[in-house]
């Protein structure tokens, strides 16, 4: 049978005990703690479980467990994000019928965000971004350098309601000569709607494009999340199912997004 994956349950697990402890919601950094941008290192666990793909046999799965390390400069106006994937992906054996997984590293991608606008209530930003092929497995990677730039934008008005996206474009230009190339795009518009108390509704889905193939997602996704301060330490926790409307290829068609987001505020 398949099941979560641990990072899932212990999201979910992590998201009751906080909810259970003396802790303090922080209604005044709800907003920022799913600001991308925010001028505040950040440590985030996230988790993508994915029971159904497209064109792919029934029994097939993935899951791609990723750290993020965020850390300012300048006073905020620049912003280096370093992510780094470890993934499994499950197909049966035409053969025996048993289900074969790989698991391994794959690649590790980095971007600099230049905060050309650095506000209260918004953050916008654009930089170079760089993926090395770090994969362990040929299938959890692409074997190639790949280099691209992303844009981002945090949109806070409102205390109730923030908005943004990230848009990131990819190419290789180095690398295995017998894997093929790459070009690859992605938009990620993300969307939160604060309840009060620190709980609040989210929504972050990956519109993905592979350019080169032909081959691409577009899902829809509706979560919930709940964010407390202890200390100095901002925790937000969340659980958010995805599902593709638009799809051609092998692509995610359900999955589960689930993290941890820690961003550490100064004392």
């Amino acid at each position: 049978m398949k099941k979560l994956n641990l990072l899932s349950l212990f999201a979910l697990l992590f998201s009751v005990v906080l909810s259970a402890q003396e802790a303090t919601t922080d209604p005044g950094g709800s907003a920022q703690a799913n600001n991308p941008l925010a001028n505040m290192t950040a440590l985030n666990f996230h988790d993508y479980y994915v029971p159904k793909l497209t064109d792919a046999p029934n029994d097939a799965y993935m899951n791609t467990a990723w750290v993020r390390f965020a850390k300012p400069f300048a006073s905020g106006k620049l912003l280096l994000r370093v992510s780094a994937p470890l993934g499994t992906i499950a197909m049966p054996n035409q053969n025996t019928g048993y289900v074969n997984a790989v698991n391994g590293l794959g690649d590790i991608n980095a971007f600099l965000s230049y905060n050309f606008v650095s506000e209260a209530t918004k953050t916008i930003g654009i930089g170079p971004l760089l993926s090395a092929p770090t994969a362990t497995e040929d299938i959890l990677g692409s074997g190639k350098w790949q280099g691209g730039f992303a844009f981002v934008a945090f949109i806070a008005n409102s205390p109730i309601f923030q908005f943004g996206g990230l848009v990131t474009w990819q190419a290789s230009f180095a690398g295995d000569d017998e894997r093929s190339s790459t070009n690859f795009a992605s938009v990620q518009p993300f969307y939160f709607w604060q309840l009060g108390g620190g709980t609040y509704l989210r929504g972050a889905p990956i519109w993905v494009f592979d350019i080169k193939n032909d081959s691409y997602a577009v899902p829809l996704a509706l979560g919930l999340g709940q964010v407390i301060k202890v200390g100095n330490t901002v925790f937000n926790v969340f659980v958010e199912p995805q599902y593709s409307v638009l799809h051609n290829g092998t692509q995610a068609q359900f999955q589960v997004f689930t993290g941890i987001n820690l961003q550490f505020s100064k004392p």
